[in-house]
C-alpha cells in the first residue's frame, strides 16, 4: 500500500464532523416521526374507519422509499422556499420513522390496555433502533450534496491518486460508522432480550412491533 497522503490527516476531523450531520437528520426526522407515528398509533387503537384509515397511511408510508422522496421534495419545493439539503433528507426519512413509531406505538398502546406496562417498554429500544437505521440512511444526502459523513468521505477518496489510499480512507469510514452502529445494535437487542425475559418471568405476552 502507499503511503498515506499529508492531505489524509486532515481528513478524519471533517469526517467526524461530517457524521454528526447524519445524527442531526436523524435526530430531526425521528421527532417528526414521533408526532406523526404518534397521532397515527393513537388512531389505529380504537379500529373502526379512522384505525383503516390510519393502517392505511402508515402501510403506504412504510412502502415509500426514502431516496424516491428525496429527490421528489428536491424537485417539487420551490427553490425558495428555504428548505436545506440536510432537511429535505431528514423529511425524506419521515415516512419510515413515522411508520415504525406507528406499528411500535400501537403494540406498546395495547399493552397498556392489556394491564402490560413492562411490555409497553420495548417501544423504547425499537425508537433507539429506527433512529440508528435513520443515520445509517441518512448518507442518501451525498446524492444532493448535503455534506455529511459520506459525502466528506467521497470527496476525500477523490482527492487520493492510489487505490490503496482510497481503500484506506474507506476503511476509515467503515469503522467510524460501523463500530459505533453496530454496538448500540447490540445494546438494543440486549435491552430488549432482558426486557423480555423479565415479562416472560412475570407471564407477559410480547409481540413485536410490525417491520417497517
Amino acid at each position: 500500500m502507499s503511503s498515506v497522503p499529508p492531505s489524509l490527516f486532515g481528513f478524519v476531523p471533517h469526517f467526524l464532523a461530517g457524521m454528526t450531520v447524519n445524527f442531526e437528520i436523524a435526530g430531526i426526522a425521528l421527532a417528526l416521526g414521533l408526532l406523526l407515528g404518534g397521532l397515527l398509533a393513537l388512531a389505529r387503537l380504537p379500529g373502526g374507519f379512522a384505525g383503516a384509515a390510519a393502517t392505511t397511511v402508515t402501510g403506504l408510508m412504510r412502502a415509500a422509499p426514502t431516496f424516491v422522496v428525496m429527490f421528489f421534495l428536491l424537485n417539487a419545493i420551490p427553490r425558495g422556499a428555504g428548505l436545506s439539503g440536510m432537511m429535505i433528507v431528514a423529511v425524506s426519512l419521515v415516512p419510515y420513522a413515522a411508520a415504525y413509531i406507528a406499528d411500535s406505538g400501537v403494540d406498546a398502546l395495547r399493552h397498556l390496555r392489556r394491564g402490560s406496562p413492562l411490555a409497553s417498554l420495548l417501544l423504547f429500544p425499537n425508537i433507539a433502533r429506527a433512529f440508528f437505521v435513520m443515520v445509517m440512511s441518512s448518507g442518501s444526502g451525498a446524492a444532493i450534496g448535503v455534506n455529511e459523513g459520506i459525502t466528506v468521505l467521497l470527496r476525500q477518496a477523490e482527492l487520493l491518486p492510489s487505490l490503496g489510499d482510497k481503500l484506506l480512507v474507506f476503511a476509515i469510514g467503515v469503522a467510524c460508522f460501523g463500530i459505533p452502529l453496530q454496538a448500540a445494535f447490540a445494546i438494543v437487542r440486549l435491552v430488549q432480550r432482558r426486557l423480555g425475559r423479565i415479562a416472560i418471568r412475570n407471564g407477559v405476552g410480547l409481540a413485536g412491533p410490525a417491520t417497517p
